[in-house]
């Protein structure tokens, strides 16, 4: 039987096998006539696919009798396509004039998207687009380029879901999985050479993830010749933008050079005080050390500083707009943002390719990360030693606030709730300022009272990363027909994690204790150094490193046949983490509870991927991939209190997916069409989160702490239904439109345990009952229709209209817990079930409708290309939330009924708003 269906097998692989065809020529540039190198040469749709040779040489043999189409591709020039029929004899093209693709800067990908569309610290700006940039199918660019300011996910997965490779080495971060977009900003020029290989389809560098792979090239042998210099003018995160590029090219020597810098500023972006500073370098080197091998080094370092803005309950929205940010007060005149967002990591890459024979190829890599990245904030919780009382220091609160003006406590429904006098006085305050008083905390730290301490300190939360990576890739044509790939990779993380002191705000010292312990021995955040004085650039609260270690690779085979493509990949992996304490907490003073080294976490997991595709005729294609894999915890969800103990989650278990697509693709020389159906399927999934909460266990106001809240055994399921249509109606006007349906929900009811700094803090781990309530990933349904007009002078308009609907608030999973009903384990006497059903009810937000246009035009000048690009988003202005969550404040039935009653919730939904009418211009010289 086995070796029946062994047969079979390689009897369907191999069908369509017969003559030997050849197909050659010689790519040139069309002005210099010099051969161009690593042209991609497609043979129906990658049926095959090489590039040229240093002297610009393709062949292609080994192919079945009848009608094909040959295309050659390379970034900045046009492609050009040939229809041929094999008959068993050499066709020979001869000498292919290769003309510059006038009309690049017209292109949607070279559209930089916003960088905080990409940057964005909330779970709900977690945005994939980055992914998809490269993307040519038309659904997938859709979602990057039209659905991406209302933060639609791809399959609703975050962009943890997807590799972002530069030059063959992963730049994910170990800690949350996602790519830190700011790494590479400002530097599209030399970036936006992509291959990118979507979904579960095979990738030749890595075994890939569920949204697929983004290699990067940037190689300068294969980045465009010449010097481009650009100005962009904006109103979204940043207001200008210049960069200028540089690529020498393959010169006579054999060297290549590569160089490019930006600049991006704004005194004020889209939302009140939010600054923008950004300062990007690149710099590449290629030595060609015979015709058979290359060595590269480069350089990238982005500098990105930025302030931030908030998350506000409708009742601010409603007082204040949707642009309002409190973060931010008048200093002196000028406008000063406490939350402020540094990202300095600077990238350094070695890259050797050797071609070791025709058929097989090895290329080594190493790569290393260094540098930091920072969040500031105030504290308002300054205190001093006022005597003491049995040889014990007296600790005294200085009487600090929370400073931001929309704390709960300073606005109109607090007031109300509490039957305070002069509500109306308090709202009109808040309308006609409502921003951080600066003045005010200068003030409060130089009164006499505080014995030179300070009751308010600006700080940042701040990591130090240094990443060194080292992997092979391998890749050998083993027969005309089956290409085998694999690779091996070590990567090693060291972190430094802490808070740092930036200003003291007009203070001498401030005190390094936790305000909020019950007694002098536990407030103390460096048992080892009590009570002690923390200065200007000090580290305080917090100090500790993580360890991370991870080994990886993976082989795949692909088989390419005229009828039949098929591929099957499988990966291994081994990874460990370990946190290591620098402080011995006050209230983890046990034996390695808090100082030195934690436990160390090891994860050993595996990956298997299938495809096939059916060419049933040239025009009529279907795909089918299958995948299960499994993967470590994140760094993020492995520590249950990472800042203070060494604590690991409890249970904590490899990630499990199973995931499957299907894809009918259509393809004509008018109509281009695709329809897919996916299905994923999550479990062992573990989240970490941090919050106040009232009426834990029973409904007393006691019943209050700082918690951090684990959920475990976490299962998601994913499916839905993606369409996309192109419609060439004229020679240059085109019809396009997308879709996506689909349904994300929590797929069980899993575990949730809380744990709290309090002494006497208990609570029982228990079920929180969340299946089948909707992910917050943004809107789970999409649509898009649209045109491209392109005229033959070289300019052209576009414009699509995007629907979303099916976006749902984040839920609180503690209220979805049996606390919700308790009163220290005791029903609550007053708990009306149907009143809890609807206080549950998970919020959705309005669907809307947006609006886009885009247009252009280039001019070529002598030598000189001019390329000018504009586009407008949301040009009909619609107001829209793009994200929420509900506040975990109130904890049990009594506290959320109570304040569901008032016309305005003190701790009602936080929400984010899209951008209004936002336009963005680009004007481009290349040389």
């Amino acid at each position: 039987m086995k070796r029946t269906i062994l047969m079979v097998f390689f009897a369907f692989l191999c069908y369509g096998i017969t003559a030997q065809n050849i197909v050659k020529g010689v790519v040139v540039d069309s002005d210099s006539e010099k051969p161009i190198e690593h042209v991609k040469v497609i043979l129906n749709s990658k049926l095959l696919v090489i590039k040229t040779t240093n002297n610009g040489v393709f062949i292609i043999k080994n192919n079945t009798n009848g009608m094909y189409i040959l295309e050659l591709k390379l970034q900045g020039y046009e492609t050009q396509k040939f229809s041929i029929q094999f008959t068993g004899k050499t066709i020979d093209l001869g000498t292919i004039l290769f003309y510059k693709n006038r009309t690049d800067t017209l292109d949607l990908s070279v559209i930089t998207l916003s960088d905080d569309e990409l940057n964005d610290d909330t779970t709900t700006s977690d945005n994939i687009s980055g992914l998809l940039q490269a993307s040519k199918d038309i659904y997938l660019r859709t979602a990057a380029y039209e659905f991406s300011a209302s933060f639609f996910r791809v399959k609703g997965l975050g962009s943890e879901n997807g590799s972002i490779l530069i030059n063959g080495i992963e730049f994910n971060k170990i800690y949350n999985g996602r790519p830190q977009w700011s790494n590479w900003g400002g530097l599209n020029d030399v970036t936006n050479n992509q291959e990118f290989n979507a979904g579960l389809s095979p990738s030749s560098y890595t075994f890939g993830k569920l949204l697929g792979v983004t290699n990067i090239n940037i190689r300068p042998k294969e980045t465009r010749t010449g010097t481009k210099i650009s100005y962009a003018s904006s109103n979204r995160s940043y207001n200008h933008r210049i960069m200028i590029t540089h690529a020498s090219g393959v010169l006579k020597n054999d060297w290549a050079f590569t160089f490019s810098a930006s600049s991006r500023t704004a005194k004020e972006g889209y939302s009140d005080g939010t600054f923008y500073d950004a300062n990007s370098f690149f710099a590449s080197i290629e030595k060609r050390l015979n015709k058979n091998s290359s060595i590269n080094i480069s350089a990238i370092i982005s500098a990105n500083k930025r302030g931030k803005s908030s998350a506000n309950t409708q009742e601010v929205f409603d007082l204040k707009g949707t642009r309002y940010n409190s973060y931010w007060g008048f200093q002196n005149g000028e406008i000063r943002n406490s939350r402020i967002k540094e990202v300095v990591e600077p990238i350094i890459l070695l890259n050797h390719y050797w071609n070791l024979n025709s058929k097989s190829t090895l290329q080594t890599n190493i790569g290393y990360q260094f540098g930091k990245v920072s969040n500031s904030r105030i504290d308002y919780n300054g205190s001093k030693i006022d005597g003491a009382i049995n040889s014990i220091p007296t600790i005294v609160r200085l009487g600090g606030s929370n400073p931001d003006p929309s704390y709960y406590q300073k606005l109109p429904s607090y007031a109300l709730r509490q039957n305070y006098p002069n509500v109306y006085r308090m709202e009109q305050h808040f309308i006609e300022d409502g921003q951080l008083d600066w003045k005010q905390l200068y003030l409060a730290n130089q009164n006499p009272f505080n014995n030179s301490n300070t009751t308010y300190v600006l700080y940042e939360d701040r990591n130090d990363d240094k990443l060194f990576i080292i992997n092979s890739i391998f890749e050998t044509e083993i027969t005309d027909h089956v290409l085998l790939n694999a690779s091996i990779q070590l990567k090693q993380l060291h972190s430094e994690n802490y808070a740092k002191i930036l200003d003291l705000l007009g203070g001498k010292g401030f005190l390094d204790i936790d305000n909020f312990a019950e007694n002098t021995d536990r407030k103390q955040n460096d048992f080892l150094h009590p009570n002690r004085i923390a200065s200007k650039a000090a580290r305080f609260k917090y100090n500790y490193t993580l360890e991370a270690k991870i080994s990886n690779g993976f082989i795949q085979a692909q088989f390419n046949y005229n009828k039949i493509d098929a591929f099957i990949a499988g990966s291994i992996s081994s990874t460990s983490y370990q946190r290591i304490g620098q402080y011995q907490n006050g209230k983890f003073k046990g034996q390695k509870e808090s100082l030195g080294a934690s436990e160390q976490l090891i994860f050993m997991d595996f990956g298997f991927k299938a495809g096939l595709t059916s060419k049933i005729t040239g025009r009529h294609l279907v795909h089918l991939n299958l995948a299960y894999v499994t993967k470590p915890p994140t760094l993020q969800n492995s520590f249950s209190n990472v800042r203070i103990s060494n604590s690991v989650v409890k249970n904590l278990t490899s990630e499990k997916t199973i995931s499957a697509d299907l894809s009918y693709v259509f393809r004509s020389p008018i109509l281009q069409a695709k329809i897919s159906g996916y299905f994923t399927k999550r479990e062992d999934l573990t989240a970490v989160s941090f919050y106040y909460a009232d009426g834990i266990g029973g409904s007393d106001s006691e019943n209050t702490a700082f918690v951090q809240e684990v959920l475990t055994g976490v299962g998601k399921k994913h499916f839905g239904i993606e369409i996309g249509i192109e419609a060439q109606v004229t020679s240059v006007l085109k019809l396009k439109g997308a879709a996506n349906i689909g349904q994300y929900t929590f797929d069980n009811s899993p575990n949730l345990a809380l744990n709290s700094e309090s002494e006497n803090f208990q609570f029982k781990s228990r079920t929180s009952h969340l299946k089948n309530y909707k992910l917050p990933v943004g809107p789970q349904k999409a649509y898009s229709f649209g045109f491209e007009y392109r005229a033959p002078e070289y300019w052209w308009i576009g414009a699509t209209v995007n629907f979303f609907d099916g976006i749902y608030v984040d839920i609180n999973p503690l209220t979805r817990t049996t606390n919700f009903s308790d009163d220290g384990g005791i029903p609550f006497n007053d708990y009306d079930s149907i009143l809890a059903k609807k206080l549950l009810e998970q919020e959705q937000f309005k669907n809307y409708s947006i609006v886009n246009f885009v247009g252009g035009k280039t001019w070529k000048i002598d030598h000189y290309y001019i390329g000018f690009f504009a586009s407008i988003s949301n040009l009909l202005n619609t107001q829209y939330k793009t994200g929420g969550f509900e506040q975990g404040r109130n904890a049990n039935f009594r506290e959320l009924r109570d304040d569901k009653a008032l016309e305005k919730p003190v701790f009602g939904n936080k929400y984010w708003y899209g951008r209004g009418t936002t336009y963005f211009l680009n004007l481009t010289i290349r040389i």
